[in-house]
């Protein structure tokens, strides 16, 4: 740490140094600005005078945010299940990690430039079609309660798709070059992206829909979440390279078998439990029926994607595997997430089934075709079956939310929603590749192989999951 500071430090210290200089006069800025402006509703008083029903709202709003938090703990037990023992410690910690800088980097910068100019909420209104400005740190017109609520409801997206990207770069990647990506991604390549089909921006905006005839829809986020995770999780396992003995010296690909089947299924578990508020919950409104069928449709995708994988690995070797299945109902559940609200429940069991198809043949193609050692699949499970998800609401939507696709005669929505796939790829795939190369340039990215053969947890903390003084 001391090399950092000193005067003779290397070019990527003296980055670190310049953007912790910057980061610092920004917050310095945004708190003086709170001491002279005035704000909002920090108290609720006038909102509940306002609408006396508001209550309901709010609490439906934070109790789905924090289900979509406590998927938090599925990703642990699942990444941490499908990845080998002596790197369990160093994964966990990634995961911690995941929520913590990245949603305060998201309270910081991220709100600010994902949803500033939508007029949301109090605080917000200022922004382009392109990237919002206002929110910064939630201080003047942003130190709302309305604003906070509807914060706390995206920062748990946000720290989401960065967790994503654990699994995809596990057992060779230094943890503080990972912690360096959360912060960046939550700060800047999840906002702006979301900016442009949540915020006000020009993909779920006016300008697309004048362009073409429609604006593109994703209603809980498998592009804005699932797609744009997958993508950087694609860009980090690329660019951090295959583990040791991954791939023979002819090219085979060998299995390197995760070392807890138990924690696969207890985080499937949690993350479909969670999935309940992740969908439902984008409705922003504890008011709304349709809160029942979209929490049907997440269930019949989930279900029908884990049915799916499991019957096709039965046909294809004999057998059923838990893991795949597991990866199945996540596959279904990323699919329904962007038409959950659009579609009825025979379309979702047909949008999980197909979820579940193009997961595993996404996992068949990275990892033998594209040479790219995806750990626990993430790259296909969000991915993949988050970029069908977008293209299902262009197919299915039926209108009776206000969205028509291919059902409903509507053949241009198709279009506008293949424009937000093809963007969400192009978007997370670049960034993803500029982001990991710089933090390899800089901090580096890998572990030495010394440290990767015996495994990073002893390396890079310490202590392990399974020590052998505990049995």
């Amino acid at each position: 740490m001391s090399l950092l500071w000193t005067r003779d430090a290397p070019r990527w210290a003296l980055t670190i140094r310049a953007a912790t200089a910057v980061l610092l006069a920004l917050t310095a800025i945004m708190l003086i600005r709170n001491m002279v402006f005035a704000q909002a509703d920090p108290s609720g008083e006038a909102t509940l005078e306002a609408d006396p029903t508001v209550g309901l709202t709010f609490v439906w709003t934070l109790l789905s945010g924090a289900l979509v938090f406590f998927m938090q703990a599925g990703f642990a037990f699942l990444g941490a299940g499908l990845i080998r023992a002596k790197n369990t410690v160093n994964y966990l910690t990634k995961n911690m990690l995941d929520f913590a800088a990245g949603g305060l980097s998201f309270w910081a910068f991220g709100y600010a430039f994902m949803f500033g100019g939508s007029g949301a909420f109090p605080g917000l209104d200022q922004g382009n079609a392109f990237i919002g400005y206002s929110g910064f740190f939630l201080v003047n017109q942003a130190y709302d309660v309305s604003t906070a609520m509807f914060w706390f409801f995206q920062m748990v997206f946000a720290a989401t798709t960065a967790t994503i990207v654990a699994g995809a770069v596990a057992e060779r990647t230094k943890v503080t070059a990972y912690l360096a990506y959360s912060f960046l991604v939550t700060a800047l390549v999840y906002p702006i992206y979301g900016h442009w089909m949540w915020g006000g921006g020009w993909l779920g905006g006016e300008q697309l829909e004048s362009w073409i005839g429609a604006a593109a829809v994703d209603f809980a986020g498998s592009g804005v979440v699932h797609t744009i995770g997958g993508m950087l999780a694609l860009a980090g396992a690329y660019t951090v390279g295959a583990r040791m003995g991954k791939y023979g010296p002819n090219g085979e690909v060998r299995v390197l078998k995760g070392h807890n089947m138990v924690y696969v299924v207890i985080g499937t578990f949690i993350l479909f439990f969670g999935w309940f508020g992740f969908n439902a919950g984008s409705t922003v409104n504890g008011n709304d029926p349709r809160i029942a069928v979209i929490i049907a449709n997440t269930f019949l995708a989930g279900a029908t994607g884990a049915v799916t994988a499991a019957y096709i690995r039965l046909v294809q070797r004999g057998k059923i595997s838990a893991a795949d299945t597991a990866n199945g109902s996540l596959a279904g559940l990323v699919a329904v997430t962007a038409p959950c609200a659009f579609i009825a429940p025979w379309a979702a069991v047909v949008v999980g089934a197909v979820g579940a198809i193009v997961m595993l043949a996404g996992v068949w193609f990275i990892d033998t075709k594209l040479k790219i050692d995806d750990p626990i699949g993430a790259s296909s499970v969000h991915g993949v079956a988050g970029v069908w998800g977008l293209l299902a609401v262009g197919i299915f939507a039926d209108g009776t939310y206000g969205v028509s696709g291919f059902v409903a005669g509507n053949g241009v929505q198709f279009v506008a929603q293949l424009i937000a796939a093809v963007v969400a790829v192009l978007w997370a795939l670049g960034t993803g590749l500029l982001l990991f190369h710089a933090l390899k340039a800089t901090m580096g990215l890998r572990a030495s192989p010394e440290e990767e053969m015996s495994g990073l947890d002893m390396p890079e903390h310490g202590e392990e999951t399974y020590p052998v003084e505990a049995s």
